[in-house]
């Protein structure tokens, strides 16, 4: 089964490059993504980004630097990175880091729509949510 979708193809390589912030996925369908850390961040699949439900997502900042800490496989359908700000929550499934990878231009560029429809910088810390003793917004 190849993730989620089992019409999905199956990765047959993964690597993370750490001085250039990517992972790197090729799949058994010939694809081949370099897909930036930054991006699988602000496009994380977990609730604390995507919310629960259309339009409670959260617009995700100060990623540009972000890495990837370490990487669990889940089953034989997923990868869960951890990221360099303690990002840890998303299960990234095989069709998503597809999907990540081949529509990689048009998520980013989506993203700094977002950014812009929102008045926010890129680079902006991430704002404490309030109740939040540790300033990660984690519950």
């Amino acid at each position: 089964m190849a993730g989620l979708n089992r019409s999905t193809p199956t990765p047959t390589a993964l690597t993370v490059h750490q001085s250039s912030r990517v992972l790197e996925v090729g799949f058994d369908d010939g694809a081949l993504f370099r897909i930036p850390f930054e991006l699988m961040r602000v496009y994380s699949p977990s609730a604390e980004v995507q919310g629960h439900g259309p339009g409670q997502e959260v617009l995700q900042t100060g990623k540009r630097d972000v890495v990837v800490t370490d990487i669990q496989a889940i089953g034989h359908y997923a990868v869960q990175p951890r990221f360099s700000d303690g990002h840890d929550t998303g299960i990234f499934s095989w069709d998503y880091l597809y999907k990540l990878g081949a529509e990689g231009d048009d998520l980013w560029q989506r993203y700094e729509a977002r950014l812009l429809a929102a008045g926010a910088q890129r680079d902006a810390p991430m704002p404490v949510k309030a109740g939040s003793a540790c300033g990660t917004g984690k519950h």
